[in-house]
């Protein structure tokens, strides 16, 4: 499939199709949440393997995780210091769109906010959606739009022009961190160091 400009990809993803741009750590592949199985398809991934809720901003995120004021307090906090940026918080939930995200798992839900200005631009108008690394499962991330558009012939994906995802992608993965009733766990050591 040809790449596209922002606002074709955009009204794809608000009808449901599977998109892929930039982020400020590997290009991302990405669903609204409730058609989290087309990237499992996609990718070939095994459904052990949960996916990111990816949003604009940490408000959008909060309604789809449970805990105690107390957590809740603590999780904001640590937002906060890290959100936007390549940190993925790994948190408790009973939202719907865990069974489609972590199917083996419908009890947790990783959410992230990215630091990137495109990426921002993308979510602010189509909400939270499902994401992962667009690639195959068990291979290495795909580094370049015109990459992704060649392994992914269904997906909409960002033309960005240059041909290089560029636009402050670190080809780092985010640093993974999980909410332990107490305290942090680190489940991915990525982009960012955590320290909390």
């Amino acid at each position: 499939m040809p790449q596209v400009s922002i606002n074709a990809l955009i009204t794809g993803a608000l009808q449901g199709k599977l998109v892929s741009f930039p982020t400020d750590t590997v290009p991302a592949l990405a669903v609204s949440p409730e058609k989290a199985d087309l990237i499992y398809t996609a990718k070939q991934r095994s459904q052990d393997k949960p996916l990111i809720l990816m949003a604009a901003s940490a408000d959008e995120l909060w309604n789809y995780v449970t805990g105690t004021e107390v957590e809740l307090e603590i999780w904001q906090r640590v937002a906060a210091k890290y959100f936007p940026g390549a940190v993925t918080l790994v948190l408790p939930t009973a939202s719907p769109v865990a069974k489609t995200m972590n199917p083996q798992n419908p009890t947790t839900l990783g959410i992230r906010v990215p630091a990137n200005a495109i990426t921002q631009q993308i979510l602010s108008q189509t909400g939270a959606l499902a994401t992962t690394s667009a690639n195959l499962s068990g291979q290495p991330a795909l580094l370049t739009m015109p990459e992704i558009a060649m392994q992914f012939a269904d997906v909409l994906v960002l033309d960005v022009n240059s041909g290089e995802t560029g636009i402050n992608s670190t080809g780092v993965p985010s640093t993974v961190v999980k909410w332990t009733q107490e305290s942090w766990q680190i489940l991915r050591q990525g982009a960012v160091k955590f320290d909390f």
